[in-house]
């Protein structure tokens, strides 16, 4: 009697269970940057990260079945956090780098792009190549691909680390720094909202570090990875992702 009681008990609770409106969904924090925009940013209305990146997540978590808590943070503590497990996801503007693939896994690709060079207006030559700034002090920001390439090339007298794209561009147009590499999405994006008057991206330059931006997960966590895999294919198929890259003024790729 007292089995067939137990039975009853777990068949009652498995009805109530099933009965239950909307059970709840799995909830991943997301580890984005404040400034990173397009891709992410602080949206000091809101006081909450937005973005290519965070919209994307977003949408492949209401298909793969999670929701996602945005949590900011800068970009050199992103893959610290991930594979401390403070965070699930990296959906930044992250390169998926062969440095990186050794520590975390990456998805299928969002988004092609290479560096942008930027220099003071005043500075009217136009630049092709990295050879071009020989001996002179640049600028990069802490935790990308370009810092290390750029040091590696031994051209310059001086790599700057900065914390932000930001702090490069505020360097660059005062004429502090003579010039300064990051994302040229982000970069763009920032001189088109007109913050910085006395800076230009150089259209002759030629990107030498170009990249592919992807969704970050801790090593070895293939159920999520094929998750968010299946969820981004499907975006990509059914348009969504060149929505959302209109959405914030990037071009569709192939475009």
């Amino acid at each position: 009697m007292h089995f067939k009681r137990l039975v009853q008990a777990a068949i009652a609770a498995l009805a109530l269970a099933a009965a239950a409106p909307g059970s709840a969904q799995q909830v991943l924090k997301v580890g984005s940057t404040p400034t990173g925009v397009p891709f992410t940013f602080l949206d000091t209305k809101t006081n909450s990260i937005q973005g290519v990146m965070v919209d994307l997540i977003t949408e492949v978590g209401k298909d793969a079945g999670f929701q996602v808590q945005i949590e900011p943070m800068q970009f050199s503590t992103l893959i610290p956090s991930l594979t401390s497990s403070k965070i699930d996801i990296i959906s930044a503007a992250m390169f998926a780098t062969a440095a990186r693939k050794e520590v975390i896994d990456f998805s299928d690709a969002v988004y092609t792009y290479g560096e942008g060079l930027l220099v003071p207006k005043t500075d009217k030559k136009d630049y092709g190549a990295l050879e071009d700034l020989k001996g002179e002090v640049v600028g990069a920001q802490v935790g990308t691909a370009f810092v290390d390439a750029l040091k590696k090339t031994g051209l310059f007298s001086e790599v700057k680390v900065y914390d932000t794209i930001p702090d490069i561009l505020r360097d660059v147009n005062t004429g502090r720094l003579k010039a300064g590499f990051a994302d040229y999405p982000i970069l763009a994006y920032n001189l088109k909202q007109g913050n910085f008057p006395e800076a230009r991206l150089v259209e002759s330059y030629k990107p030498t570090i170009v990249g592919t931006v992807a969704i970050g997960v801790r090593k070895g966590d293939q159920d999520l990875l094929k998750r968010i895999n299946t969820s981004l294919a499907k975006l990509k198929a059914n348009g969504g992702v060149d929505k959302l890259l209109d959405k914030w003024g990037l071009k569709a790729q192939g475009a």
